[in-house]
């Protein structure tokens, strides 16, 4: 394989998420025993701000049914909230918090103000809703935020004749000035840099006077199952979406029905604690995995048997055993993550303990999460004596003995559970924000602590 390094040296992935004053950090802790552990994870952030979304918009009342109750969910029904969509917290049966009744607005409404935090669903999925308001809205977020990607939302949005202010700069701040409808119809947009941006407008489209006839222009489309995820939550609510050819949806307008709906568990929040049993050895259950899902996680069943674990279904419980780094049980890989980008980090995380140099390409737009992922994972691994080399479109990590130090998690719930992981394994590990995981799964720390327990 021809290897072609990447160099960005003035680019510092922790960007404006450093810490201004000493925190003392998290020590990670350290597996003095193979795992033996069952646990549950809360529900998919992916789905529950769909879900949000749909219900915003439909006809009457819909009920979500263990919902994900985190930073971005939350920051999700505090703008729909200001939209001026109905919000009832209703007693849970999932152990993860309350059930959500959703009541659409009679008018949606702007003028107001939306803080998408650093939440790539509230900034890509609220805009083309916030133009079906009267009024202006205005997004912003976290100082980072302001460096992720918009010109999918921003110019698909313009191509529809909504009038945007983003004083041509292509990112947040914006303001939409809605009118009460979108026309629709055709649209070209270049949803290279996120599949969010294709989400985003089909979640509306249905609203829109004329549907939308959307079309892909760039030359790949990263994360294909999360715009599998949109198309599936909009046929629950009986909306059917065309897809003629690839990289093109057709999307009539109509109605979209109020349904009750079940949210699935995270499966990609459970991939720290399944890769957990990768290096510490053991074995891990997750309970409540779905038969069929259209969710990124899925993968991690084919994904971590060629790490070379073993992995078995039972009814709705997932478990991964494995021998552990310690009796040299993980074996390199070579892999073009392009459609699960999300799972990367935890997945270089084991591979920092493999047999060989491992190979992780076709993710070039994580670069555009909530920090340069590529990025931040070599600097981290590499801080702790690692050698990560950033490839144009992803990473080779070649083991090395790792030694204890701090690991930045730049304000990034993923960045976050990789350095846990790698704690598992090396002793003195120290993250500077374990907060972030409230991001996506606030119990985290609880959850990481009952495992080793």
């Amino acid at each position: 394989m021809q290897i072609t390094p990447y160099s960005e040296p003035e680019f510092d992935p922790y960007g404006d998420a450093r810490r201004t004053e000493p925190d003392p950090g998290w020590p990670a802790p350290t597996a003095s025993r193979p795992l033996q552990a069952t646990l549950a994870v809360p529900g998919s952030k992916s789905l529950t701000n769909r879900e949000l979304v749909l219900a915003a918009l439909a006809e009457g009342p819909s009920v979500l049914r263990a919902p994900l109750w985190s930073r971005d969910s939350e920051l999700m029904v505090e703008a729909l909230s200001a939209l001026g969509v109905g919000f009832e917290r209703l007693p849970g049966r999932g152990g993860f918090g309350d059930d959500l009744r959703v009541t659409p607005a009679e008018e949606l409404l702007g003028s107001t103000t939306v803080d998408c935090g650093l939440a790539g669903t509230v900034m890509r999925f609220v805009p083309p809703v916030a133009a079906l308001g009267l009024g202006p809205t205005t997004f912003d977020g976290d100082e980072a935020a302001r460096r992720r990607p918009m010109s999918g939302v921003i110019d698909g949005l313009k191509g529809l004749g909504v009038d945007l202010d983003d004083d041509r700069r292509g990112t947040l701040p914006f303001t939409v000035h809605g009118t009460g409808r979108i026309a629709g119809g055709a649209l070209e947009i270049d949803a290279s840099a996120s599949s969010q941006f294709v989400s985003g407008l089909l979640l509306s489209a249905p609203r829109f006077e004329q549907g939308l006839d959307l079309r892909h222009t760039g030359e790949r489309l990263p994360s294909m199952p999360h715009i599998e995820m949109t198309v599936a939550a909009l046929a629950r609510r009986g909306v059917v979406v065309q897809s003629p050819e690839p990289g093109r949806w057709i999307v009539a307008p109509g109605p979209i029905a109020a349904v009750d709906v079940d949210i699935e568990p995270d499966l990609s929040n459970a991939a720290p604690f399944l890769a957990a049993a990768l290096v510490a050895g053991g074995e891990v259950t997750i309970t409540g995995w779905p038969d069929a899902t259209t969710q990124v996680g899925a993968q991690l069943e084919t994904l971590l048997p060629r790490f070379g674990a073993t992995v078995e279904r039972a009814g709705d419980r997932l478990t991964v055993r494995a021998p552990g780094a310690a009796a040299g049980g993980i074996r390199a890989v070579e892999l073009d993550l392009g459609e699960a980008g999300e799972l990367v980090p935890n997945l270089v995380a084991i591979a920092a303990f493999a047999d060989g140099p491992s190979t992780f390409t076709g993710i070039g737009h994580i670069r555009h999460h909530e920090t340069d992922r590529l990025a931040a994972l070599a600097a981290e691994l590499n801080g702790l004596g690692g050698r990560v080399t950033e490839l144009e479109d992803g990473l080779l990590v070649e083991p090395v003995p790792l030694h204890e130090g701090a690991w930045r998690a730049y304000a990034d719930h993923r960045m976050a559970t990789s350095g846990a992981i790698v704690g598992l394994a090396v002793p003195g590990v120290v993250i500077d924000d374990i907060a972030s995981t409230g991001k996506t799964l606030p119990q985290f720390p609880e959850l990481w602590g009952g495992l080793l327990r």
